[in-house]
């Protein structure tokens, strides 16, 4: 379900500096950041086995305590007329599986986050990085709703955002591990990687896919 989750193309140039907030980089790729410092993100020739390419988040100034409002994340946007097979909102709904390559120089929790806009409904998981500058690929298998269906037309019906930092407005509650109406204090809750908080800091991802079912297959190459 997923556009160019290899990171390979990026028609709009290879790299963003001071990149500001709402701003797409790579192709389908936007970043967001709600004054947690700053950061370039590049098309990196660095990529885990199988992937030539990652989006590459690099942190160029520093702010290791967010205010309670800041965010700082990376969304890609899925139209409704393309989520139809996951039969969202009925009592067939299907599970979905998100799976991805990750590398930081960090270790800790990012908080990912699907936020169903049409129904105001969202679910989320924390996976860890486990070791520094090792890449390493995360699987979560997210449950099918059966409330809510997504509009079937070209209007953004669904937001999977990657959280990398964020204030207590947005990791203050509790990793919505099933669907619920949305809640700011769980869209960023497990969020402990603390991206923003040195210069020093670097975040890669790449073969990043979204499939119907409870199982995460081979990266599809297209």
């Amino acid at each position: 379900l997923i556009i160019n989750g290899a990171m390979k193309v990026a028609q709009r140039g290879t790299t963003f500096a001071a990149i500001t907030d709402g701003v797409y980089s790579l192709d389908r790729w936007k970043f967001y950041n709600g004054s947690i410092g700053a950061y370039t993100v590049t098309q990196d020739s660095n990529g885990s086995d199988g992937f030539a390419n990652s989006l590459k988040i690099d942190c160029t100034t520093a702010d290791a305590s967010p205010a309670a409002g800041e965010y700082l994340l990376l969304r890609y946007t899925f139209e409704g007329q393309d989520l139809q097979c996951w039969k969202k909102g009925t009592a067939s709904a299907e599970s979905i599986t998100f799976s991805f390559w990750v590398k930081s120089n960090k270790t800790g929790g990012l908080a990912v986050h699907l936020y169903d806009s049409d129904n105001a409904r969202g679910i989320g998981s924390a996976p860890t990085i486990n070791s520094a500058d090792t890449w390493e690929k995360k699987t979560i298998t997210f449950a099918g709703d059966t409330t809510g269906a997504f509009n079937d037309d070209a209007g953004d019906s669904l937001f999977l955002d990657i959280w990398l930092d964020g204030g207590s407005t947005f990791t203050g509650g509790s990793t919505p591990t099933s669907w619920e109406a949305i809640a700011d204090a769980d869209r960023a809750a497990g969020t402990t990687l603390a991206l923003a908080d040195s210069t020093s800091n670097y975040l890669n991802i790449t073969g990043i896919q979204l499939e119907l079912g409870s199982t995460a297959t081979d990266f599809e190459h297209r």
